[in-house]
């Protein structure tokens, strides 16, 4: 069995049946039993993580990830299964339910594997390592990642979602019926042919054979899998592990980036591309980049809004502009959006992001925040502020810890009533029509012959059978079920009812309030409560920058109490922690003071970074610069440049990953180049810069052949081809001139600037680094004076807010 050969081998052993010899060979090498029985608890039980909490139950005799379990599948001589997934992971909810609650599955497991959980959040060492081999192995990747090791760890098998038995099959011809308005592209042909065509003959949906009802796509039985290595483990134990060894040379080659000597920083080729390939993949009708299923995708905003601000004349940066624009108010009105309790879900399972996965991520939350931001900045519409309050009183209600840490997640599944024994994706978000008409039963106004249910109906498009496309529903867990998705503007159903678009706004926010109410009601979806350093530096620094550019202290002191929150149990002689945890009593725990992550340190140092600009305090800044060099130190590769997502030392980790692509999150070396920029203007080091630049030049090849996987590194790249603006503002911090200033600066895009405060503290970290902040003084007590200066020439000094916002509006103070 060879490297690139194992997805087909995991489908031709799906497509055996198995004996009973085959079983009576099991069978002798012992069925195993159940963990402890039924009802007792098994090691996992002692874990801090809400994912492996989940999972304390079951009959499996899960091992956490360290020396215990590798100990004891060298001592045993068995096969390590490695199952990695998250708390709000629906796929890994179906997998617990359906294979490792099962006690006939979990004697196989017991009996022939050392059984290891992992939570992916709390161990993205771990998940990048195996997700790396399941990627190249089987061609996709995902949660929950189920992979076979040898007892040193090396994998040898893998994949991600197993149901417990074969499934082959296709979708229902009944689901096909009902969903004609999904367009779809089969992949393949064949006979029958099955053809759907318009009047005039076009062809709008196909396919060959239906069979009457909906069956699963091809995935091969976890059970018969978990035979089938066994097995050929013990007939043949050193042909994997010579495969095993094989594997590893291929994924350690395949993983290493290098730096070449001739290598040149990426220049405006990389950008154009980047623009270009944005453009391509761009779905012009309902905004996003692909087809279905839609990701929110911050990243590419904070290209196009920084190539838009940094060219705002040029006709492709107004093109970014517009898909960027277009994009997030499709997202806003679409079911992706909690019209109710507020926030946004992962994705959208359609085109036009309506039906979502319903769990909420932290990070979606930070992120989207400052992309809305952006687009508040940019075009001054008020909609988007809205929004950005909007998902910011969702993470203070929900996501926050008394303390003031942020949990990570809500789950998508929940039980959709009180005595119900299963849960359901989406069953705490969504409504039937008869719901909304029983409880939106008032006049929209004293007079008006319309309720807010007619309102609502007319305005979230709930209808009677529910709203949702049975396309969107395998699991018919949102039949008859309505998710609320705005198809007019607040203006156009106003009109509708004879309403102004005052009192429609005011009527649709009433009727929000009270369906509010009555989800409170309803069983919660889980919280996983984990507190996640990069996530928490990644929303404390989207927190400060909404308080900087709305004016609001509240988010302001809210960061705030988030970085004291992280300094206090995050941070421990000068290093950063990986996660803490909240207990029943809302007091906090370390765990095992997993030390931190590459990802830890450059979130932290960014959320430092926009703390410093909202508040001008400089002990963040300090503790940003302490943060980058302890990084630097740390990860940093000094043969190749790049940062590795782990620190050198530990053993389980047979690889030191760079991780090369902007997902969901941005990679680390992507928002570590950012950082650098920022800082080195900031406090003069130059060896800031020098580090960017070989970051560059290390993902060169990627930036300039697909840019579009490192969108983030792009954006940084547009920065760094642009010299800094400097804005110091001459005064005393805190004051309401100094605020008035500070907050002209934050209400535009300047995505070069650097914020400085000369306010005679001569002992400051500033005045330290810039020995000319000594010559800016105010004229007058309590006056603030800024200067703007770019490229070593300078604009006339100015001490009121519209002088210099007449000053920032200049073209040649952004770049151009």
């Amino acid at each position: 069995m060879n490297f690139y050969s194992f997805g087909r081998w995991i489908s031709r052993v799906s497509q055996h049946p198995i004996t009973s010899s085959f079983w009576r060979t099991m069978a002798t090498a012992g069925e195993g039993s159940a963990s402890d029985g039924p009802g007792k608890l098994n090691r996992l039980a002692s874990e801090k993580s809400p994912y492996l909490l989940q999972h304390a139950g079951n009959p499996v005799d899960w091992f956490p990830w360290g020396e215990e379990a590798f100990n004891e599948a060298k001592k045993e001589n068995k096969l390590i299964f490695l199952s990695v997934g998250y708390s709000t992971c629906h796929w890994c909810h179906v997998m617990e339910r359906e294979s490792f609650e099962n006690p006939d599955i979990a004697k196989i497991m017991n009996a022939n594997f050392i059984n290891v959980k992992v939570d992916r959040e709390e161990r993205p060492d771990v998940d990048k390592v195996y997700m790396t081999f399941v990627t190249a192995a089987s061609g996709r990747g995902g949660w929950p990642m189920s992979v076979f090791l040898t007892p040193d760890l090396v994998p040898v098998a893998g994949g991600t979602y197993f149901p417990p038995e074969d499934r082959f099959g296709r979708i229902g011809f009944g689901t096909v019926l009902n969903s004609l308005s999904q367009k779809s592209v089969s992949g393949s042909g064949g006979w029958p042919m099955s053809v759907w065509l318009t009047p005039d003959l076009k062809p709008i949906y196909g396919g060959t054979y239906f069979p009457p009802n909906n069956r699963y796509y091809g995935h091969p039985g976890f059970t018969e899998l978990l035979v089938s290595i066994a097995s050929q483990w013990k007939e043949d134990e050193g042909k994997f592990k010579e495969s095993g060894k094989k594997i590893m040379e291929v994924l350690d080659r395949t993983s290493r980036l290098s730096l070449s000597a001739h290598s040149d920083l990426p220049g405006e080729e990389a950008i154009a591309r980047c623009y270009a390939q944005l453009s391509r993949s761009y779905e012009p009708q309902y905004g996003g980049f692909g087809e279905s299923p839609k990701f929110p995708q911050p990243a590419n905003f904070n290209f196009l809004f920084t190539y838009y601000a940094l060219n705002p004349d040029q006709d492709d940066a107004k093109k970014s502009l517009e898909m960027a624009i277009f994009t997030l108010k499709k997202m806003d009105q679409g079911g992706i959006h909690d019209h109710v309790a507020q926030g946004f879900a992962r994705y959208s399972t359609d085109e036009r992001w309506h039906v979502p996965h319903f769990e909420k991520m932290l990070y979606d939350q930070a992120q989207l925040t400052c992309s809305f931001l952006d687009a508040y900045v940019i075009t001054g519409q008020s909609r988007f502020a809205e929004v950005v309050r909007d998902i910011l009183t969702y993470v203070t209600r929900d996501l926050s810890h008394p303390c003031g840490g942020f949990y990570s997640a809500e789950d998508a599944d929940s039980l959709p009533t009180p005595d119900a024994k299963e849960k359901r994706e989406g069953a705490f978000c969504v409504w039937t029509y008869e719901e909304i008409n029983q409880h939106l039963a008032y006049p929209v106004k004293e007079g008006h012959d319309a309720t807010l249910a007619n309102l609502f109906c007319h305005h979230y498009s709930v209808v009677e059978g529910g709203n949702v496309n049975p396309y969107q529903d395998p699991h018919d867990e949102l039949k008859n079920q309505n998710v609320l998705i705005e198809h007019c503007t607040i203006e156009e159903t106003g009109e509708e009812f004879d309403l102004s678009e005052e009192e429609c706004k005011a009527a649709l926010s009433k009727a929000c309030q009270i369906l509010y109410d009555i989800r409170q009601k309803r069983p919660r979806p889980h919280l996983d409560n984990k507190m996640l350093t990069s996530w928490n530096g990644m929303m404390l620094g989207a927190m400060a920058r909404a308080g900087a550019v709305l004016g609001e202290k509240a988010y302001i002191e809210r960061a705030i109490q988030a970085a004291d929150f992280v300094k206090t149990y995050l941070y421990k002689d000068g290093l950063l922690l990986r996660s803490a945890y909240s207990l029943e009593d809302s007091q906090v725990s370390v765990g095992s003071s997993l030390e931190g992550f590459v990802d830890d340190y450059a979130w932290m140092v960014r959320g430092f970074l926009n703390l410093y600009e909202a508040t001008l305090d400089t002990l963040w800044l300090e503790l940003a610069e302490e943060l980058q060099d302890k990084e630097n130190e740390l990860f940093w590769d000094t043969q190749e440049a790049g940062y590795f997502m782990t620190k050198e030392g530990d053993s389980s980790i047979l690889l030191r990953i760079k991780e090369d692509q902007d997902g969901a999150e941005p990679s680390a070396n992507s928002v570590s180049v950012g950082n650098l920029l920022r800082l080195s203007p900031l406090l003069d080091r130059a060896d800031y810069k020098e580090k960017a630049e070989a970051i560059f030049r290390l993902f060169a090849e990627r930036l300039n052949k697909i840019p579009i996987a490192l969108p983030e590194m792009t954006t940084a790249l547009l920065i760094h081809n642009k010299p800094p603006v400097q804005i110091i503002l001459a005064g005393n911090k805190g004051t309401d001139a100094t605020q008035k200033m500070l907050q002209v600066v934050h209400g535009r895009l300047i995505p070069s600037r650097v914020i400085m405060l000369a306010d005679e503290n001569h002992e400051s970290l500033l005045y330290n680094r810039h020995s000319s902040l000594r010559h800016y003084h105010p004229k007058k007590p309590n006056e603030t004076i800024a200067h703007v200066c770019q490229n070593f020439r300078c604009s006339l000094p100015v001490n009121n807010p519209e002088q210099l916002e007449e000053t920032l509006n200049n073209p040649s103070f952004v770049g151009e």
